[in-house]
C-alpha cells in the first residue's frame, strides 16, 4: 500500500468569510491539498458531512447559526464520525473557552492569523493518525507492550488510542480517571499516558501514586495535558512523570516521546 499524502486528502473548509475560506484554501493548495470542499455555516457543514465524509474538517469558531463546539458536537455523537480529524482556526485565546476542544481530541488548534508551518504541522498531525506507522523500539517488542490510557474524556481516549495503534500497539486497557486506574495496576503494564484533569484522583495525584509505589514505581509516565501554568507544570515534573505532551498533541511528537521514555 502506498504511503498517504496530503494530495490524497479531502477537507472540509468551515469558515463564514468568504476572503478567510480563499486565504486559508490558498495556503492548503502550497501543501498541495486540492480536494476542498467549502461551508458558511454549521448547517451548511453538518449537511456536506452527512453526503461526502471528508479526511479532515477545518472549522472558524463562530458562525450565525451556531458555534464550532455544535458543529464538533454533532461529529462526536456520530458513531460513524467519532474519529474524523477536527481542526479549529480562531483568534480566540482564552483557556476556558479552548479547553473544551482540547478536552474533544481535536488535531490542533490554529492561531487566527497563523503561518504557514502551523497548518503544515497540522495536514502531517492528520497524515500520521491517518496512517499507520509501527513504533520501533529497542527494549520491547511494540506488539506486545502494554498501555494504561487513563483519561475522563472518552473522545480524547479514542484519539489517544487510535495513535498508539497506528504506531502498532494493540494491548490498551482504558480508565476514566485514577481512582478507576489504580485498581487496574495489578494487571501490569509497560506505560501510563494519564491526562492531568480528571475527577476524583487527577494525573499529579495518580503519577505520585504510581512513583510512590513499590510495585508499580518502574512503569514509564507519559501525561498528556491542555495546562500551560509554569505552576502547573512544575509539579507535574516533581510528580516524577517521563514526560509531558500539549493537547491538542501531534502524533509524530507522541511517537518521538515514547521511543525516549521506552528505551531509555
Amino acid at each position: 500500500m502506498s504511503e498517504l499524502t496530503s494530495s490524497d486528502l479531502t477537507i472540509l473548509l468551515v469558515e463564514p468569510s468568504a476572503t478567510q475560506r480563499k486565504i486559508i484554501r490558498k495556503e492548503l493548495n502550497k501543501e498541495l491539498v486540492e480536494r476542498i470542499d467549502e461551508a458558511d455555516s454549521v448547517a451548511t457543514a453538518i449537511k456536506q458531512i452527512k453526503s461526502v465524509r471528508p479526511d479532515l474538517v477545518i472549522s472558524a469558531l463562530y458562525f450565525s447559526d451556531g458555534s464550532a463546539e455544535e458543529l464538533l458536537q454533532f461529529i462526536r455523537n456520530d458513531p460513524s464520525l467519532t474519529d474524523l480529524p477536527f481542526m479549529l482556526v480562531s483568534s480566540e485565546t482564552r483557556h476556558s473557552e479552548l479547553d473544551k476542544f482540547k478536552q474533544s481530541g481535536i488535531i490542533a488548534i490554529l492561531p487566527k492569523p497563523f503561518n504557514h508551518d502551523h497548518l503544515a504541522t497540522a495536514i502531517n498531525s492528520t497524515l500520521d493518525i491517518l496512517s499507520h506507522h509501527e513504533l520501533d523500539l529497542e527494549y520491547y517488542d511494540t506488539a506486545s507492550l502494554r498501555v494504561l490510557v487513563v483519561d475522563d474524556s472518552r473522545m480524547a481516549r479514542k484519539v489517544i488510542t487510535n495513535v498508539l495503534k497506528n504506531l502498532g500497539i494493540e494491548n490498551i486497557t482504558q480508565a476514566t480517571d485514577g481512582s478507576e486506574a489504580i485498581p487496574l495496576l495489578p494487571n501490569g503494564f509497560d506505560l501510563i499516558v494519564t491526562d492531568y484533569n480528571m475527577p476524583e484522583i487527577n494525573g499529579l495525584q495518580l503519577a505520585e501514586y504510581v512513583r510512590g509505589s513499590g510495585d508499580y514505581s518502574h512503569i514509564p509516565i507519559l501525561m498528556v495535558t491542555s495546562e500551560a501554568s509554569h505552576a502547573h507544570l512544575s509539579n507535574v515534573a516533581k510528580s516524577g512523570v517521563n514526560a509531558m505532551a500539549d493537547k491538542p498533541f501531534e502524533p509524530e511528537t507522541l511517537k518521538k516521546l515514547l521511543s525516549q521514555i521506552l528505551d531509555d
